[in-house]
């Protein structure tokens, strides 16, 4: 190691507080590798004192890594969670918010909200019923039904399995849309008259009323144990000798529809009816597919579906054999469409009967097509009653096959009842009636073709087209009958039609009696 000169002297004094003697020692002492401790310090010092800023920055970034590190470490990820406790994090954590008051329950008992409850399953079994045929069960279905309607999309669920009795009940609206009643059991009313509470209405077995956007659905069955209410000796040729007797003879309608829109009854079966299957009154929007309808032959009054003052109907692959009507349609109904129906053994597809006690019928816009009638004591007929006012009209009766069929076409204006009804100078109106490719065999014991309208009120605008009805059983062709019937043959049918009066009357009344209100869609 070289002397340092004075100046560097003057330095390492001023530094270490020594004197000149002092520093020449300890630079002597480095030289032959003898030095203390303090020497040596102070000696480091001053080698040090010329990189001191060098120093001061690696300081001030070595404090910055290890912030960062040490931050670091109190933001570790959820998936990456060390072992144990974090230690206490030096960012100050707010405490999390108070929990705000629960809502109040609102005034309407309908929230808007359902929650949860949306959709919801409703068993009947959970409501008390038991669903073992004897036991009384009507209770039961009305809790689940109260409690069904408060909430929307909900189903009341009548499950497999189980046979279900309710004597007569009335399922009441408003309640919330999307309602559905699924029957996928076998549902079922006291078994006879005698059987029927005394309280309870003969008239109707179950009523739904008020509702909207409701559904009758399901894979079961519903029975109506109606052998022992066909057997009264008062229903039509049950007493001795095929005689009908006086008496009580109310029996129950099956279902009943009233007051009530947008409804759909698909998949379901439906037997033996004490009288009438099903009823529509007073409705709107009414969807029917899909359906089973059985009950014997000769089950007196039991119509499959019948509709009255009800509008926009469709009726859609379904099947219906019954002792009377497939299906009837009543007063005041507009816009019918009837489509995929097999029908029979019944009494055919009906207009009617329209016009009783002297009452007006406003019935138009009614189309019947693509179906099957088998069996059956009529094809497709309009019947009214002398002495009734009103009109029908813009019927379409199309594509129908007919099997066996007895009066295969039919409007018959003297409908009655009895043997001999008195003929009136009034009558509904029947106009704009359209028979399209309607084709089979027919029953030889009646004509396949029969027109008997009213003497004072004439049928006009009867329009027929391929028409092709043979007897069923041998060659004889009977001829079809006109009465004061005028339309025209677009194609030559067979049998012939050479009774239809060409042309209209030369008078027909000019009477508000003969219009409807509903001719434009609307009652």
């Amino acid at each position: 190691m070289n002397s340092p000169d004075a100046s560097a002297l003057h330095t390492w004094k001023s530094s270490c507080g020594l004197s000149a003697s002092e520093i020449l020692r300890i630079i002597s002492a480095t030289s032959s590798g003898k030095i203390d401790l303090a020497s040596a310090y102070c000696l480091l010092l001053m080698e040090l004192g010329r990189g001191l800023l060098f120093i001061w920055i690696l300081a001030i970034l070595s404090f910055h890594h290890c912030s960062s590190n040490a931050n670091a470490r109190y933001h570790y990820h959820k998936k990456h969670k060390p072992k144990g406790s974090p230690g206490k994090s030096p960012v100050h954590v707010p405490a999390p918010p108070k929990n705000p008051d629960p809502p109040s329950i609102p005034s309407d008992p309908y929230p808007n909200d359902p929650g949860d409850t949306t959709g919801s399953i409703f068993d009947v079994t959970s409501y008390g019923a038991v669903g073992d045929g004897c036991s009384d069960d009507t209770a039961a279905f009305m809790e689940a039904w109260k409690a069904a309607c408060a909430v929307e999309s909900a189903t009341v669920l009548v499950p497999s399995d189980k046979v279900f009795m309710i004597t007569s009940a009335i399922f009441p609206g408003p309640c919330k849309p999307g309602l559905a009643l699924q029957v996928d059991g076998v549902l079922m009313p006291p078994d006879g008259p005698d059987c029927w509470p005394k309280a309870d209405s003969r008239q109707q077995w179950l009523v739904f009323y008020r509702l909207n956007d409701m559904k009758l659905t399901g894979n079961g069955v519903i029975e109506g144990n109606g052998q022992k209410w066909w057997d009264l000796p008062c229903k039509p040729h049950r007493g001795p000798n095929g005689s009908t007797l006086p008496g009580p003879c109310d029996s129950p309608t099956m279902i009943r529809f009233f007051m009530s829109s947008n409804l759909v009854v698909s998949g379901i079966k439906i037997q033996n009816s004490p009288q009438f299957h099903m009823k529509f009154d007073g409705c709107e929007g009414v969807l029917i597919e899909k359906l089973l309808i059985s009950t014997p032959k000769l089950s007196p009054n039991t119509d499959g579906i019948h509709i009255g003052n009800t509008k926009s109907v469709g009726i859609y692959n379904s099947m219906i054999s019954n002792g009377d009507d497939c299906i009837s349609i009543g007063p005041g109904c507009s816009d019918v469409h009837i489509e995929g129906v097999t029908c029979g053994p019944s009494h055919g597809i009906s207009i009617g009967s329209l016009g009783v006690h002297n009452s007006q019928a406003c019935v138009s816009n009614i189309t019947v097509r693509n179906t099957v009638i088998r069996e059956s004591d009529n094809g497709v007929r309009i019947k009214t009653w002398q002495g009734g006012t009103g009109s029908v009209s813009g019927i379409s009766f199309e594509n129908i096959q007919m099997e066996n069929v007895r009066n295969c076409i039919n409007i018959d204006q003297y409908y009655c009842l009895q043997k001999a009804c008195l003929n009136q100078t009034s009558a509904v109106y029947v106009r704009d009636v359209q028979y399209r490719n309607i084709k089979g065999s027919y029953d030889v014991r009646n004509t396949p073709i029969h027109f008997a309208c009213s003497d004072t009120v004439a049928c006009t605008n009867i329009t027929m087209a391929d028409v092709e009805l043979m007897p069923h059983e041998g060659e004889l062709m009977e001829e079809p009958f006109c009465w004061n019937a005028y339309g025209i043959e677009e194609t030559l049918s067979i049998p012939p039609i050479g009774c239809l009066l060409k042309g209209m009357p030369h008078a027909i009344t000019e009477s508000s009696q003969y219009s409807c209100s509903n001719e434009n869609g609307r009652f």
